[in-house]
C-alpha cells in the first residue's frame, strides 16, 4: 500500500513538474488561440454590433455570408489565385535565386544584399512605388515597354492584370525565402554531389536526387507558411487599390476595396469591413473562420502529401 501510494506520489508530482513547464505556452495558447477561436465560432451564430449584448440568430450570418453578400466569393477566388500563384512564384524565386547565390564565387555579398534589401521595405510604401512606377499613363515601366514596342498592360488599372502585378510585388520582396533557401542547400552534404558526379549524373539530376529530398522540409515550410501568410493578404492589395483609384485619404474614409472591379478584394479585406465598417461582427466571424477553414485543409494536404512522399521513398 505504502509504496502504491509513493509512486502515485512521484507521479502527481511529475505530472505537475510538467505543467509547470508547460504553463507558458498553455497560457499563451488559451489566451492568443483558443479563447479568440471559440469567441469567433461562437459570435459567427449571433447578432452583434460590438455594442449591445450578442443575440443567438441561428445560421443567418453563414446564409448572409454564402448566399446574399456579393463580395464574399468575388474574394474567396481572388485569395485562391493568390494561394496559387504568388505562392507558387515566391517559393520558385527564392529557390532559384538561392541556388544562383550559392554558385557565385565572387561579390555573394553584395547580391545577397541587392536581393535581400526589398524585403525590408515597409508595405505600404512598396505597393505604393509599385502603383506608380507601373502607373499605365506616367509610369516608367510602362514607358519603356511602348518604347520597345511591346502592349503596355493596365497593371492595377485593369482587372486582368492587377493580381499578376500584386505578384509581382511579392516576388520583388523575395528575400525572405531566399536566405531560408541558402542556408538549406549550404547544408546539403558536398559528398552527395560528388557521390552523383562520380556516377555520371547531370546538373539536374543532381538538383533533383539530391538537392530536392535534402531541402523538401524547407520548402514544406515556404510553401505551408506561404499559405498562410497569403490567407491574411490584406496591406497590399488594399493600398494598391487605394492609390491606383486615386483615393489616398484618411483612415476615416469610406472606400469600397476590391479596385479595379472587385480584382484586388481578399477575405482579409472583407473581415475587417464587415466588422469594423458595417459592425456586423457576426459575419465577420464567418468570413474569418472560412480563412482558418481553408488554411488547415491547405495545410493538412500538403503535409499529407510529404508524408506520402517520404514513405514512398522509404
Amino acid at each position: 500500500m505504502t509504496a502504491t501510494y509513493t509512486l502515485r506520489s512521484k507521479r502527481r508530482r511529475a505530472t505537475l513538474r510538467t505543467l509547470a513547464f508547460m504553463s507558458p505556452w498553455l497560457i499563451g495558447f488559451t489566451v492568443f488561440f483558443a479563447y479568440p477561436l471559440l469567441s469567433t465560432v461562437y459570435f459567427s451564430f449571433t447578432h452583434y454590433n460590438g455594442i449591445g449584448a450578442p443575440t443567438f440568430n441561428g445560421l443567418k450570418n453563414w446564409s448572409y455570408v454564402f448566399n446574399d453578400y456579393p463580395l464574399f466569393w468575388p474574394a474567396l477566388r481572388n485569395t485562391l489565385w493568390l494561394v496559387l500563384v504568388m505562392v507558387t512564384c515566391r517559393v520558385l524565386f527564392g529557390l532559384g535565386i538561392g541556388l544562383l547565390i550559392t554558385k557565385i564565387k565572387t561579390g555573394t555579398g553584395i547580391f545577397r544584399t541587392f536581393f535581400y534589401l526589398p524585403y525590408l521595405a515597409p508595405p505600404v510604401a512598396a505597393t505604393m512605388a509599385f502603383v506608380f512606377l507601373l502607373n499605365p499613363g506616367t509610369g516608367p515601366v510602362n514607358s519603356i515597354l511602348d518604347k520597345v514596342g511591346i502592349t503596355a498592360p493596365g497593371w492595377f488599372t485593369d482587372p486582368t492584370w492587377s493580381k499578376p502585378a500584386l505578384t509581382l510585388l511579392a516576388v520583388w520582396g523575395i528575400g525572405d525565402l531566399m536566405v531560408i533557401f541558402m542556408a538549406a542547400l549550404l547544408d546539403v552534404p558536398r559528398e552527395q554531389y560528388e557521390a552523383a558526379e562520380l556516377d555520371g549524373a547531370s546538373a539536374l539530376q543532381r538538383f533533383r536526387f539530391v538537392t530536392l529530398p535534402n531541402i523538401s522540409p524547407i520548402v514544406m515550410f515556404a510553401v505551408v507558411t506561404g499559405i498562410i501568410q497569403t490567407m491574411q493578404y490584406y496591406t497590399q492589395p488594399l493600398v494598391a487599390g487605394k492609390v491606383a483609384s486615386g483615393i489616398i485619404g484618411g483612415s476615416g474614409q469610406q472606400f469600397e476595396p476590391g479596385y479595379p472591379d472587385k480584382s484586388t478584394l481578399t477575405l482579409p479585406q472583407l473581415v475587417y469591413n464587415l466588422g469594423f465598417q458595417t459592425f456586423n461582427y457576426g459575419a465577420s466571424c464567418v468570413v474569418a473562420l472560412v480563412l482558418f477553414a481553408l488554411a488547415m485543409v491547405f495545410t493538412a494536404l500538403l503535409m499529407r502529401r510529404r508524408g506520402g512522399l517520404i514513405q514512398a521513398g522509404e
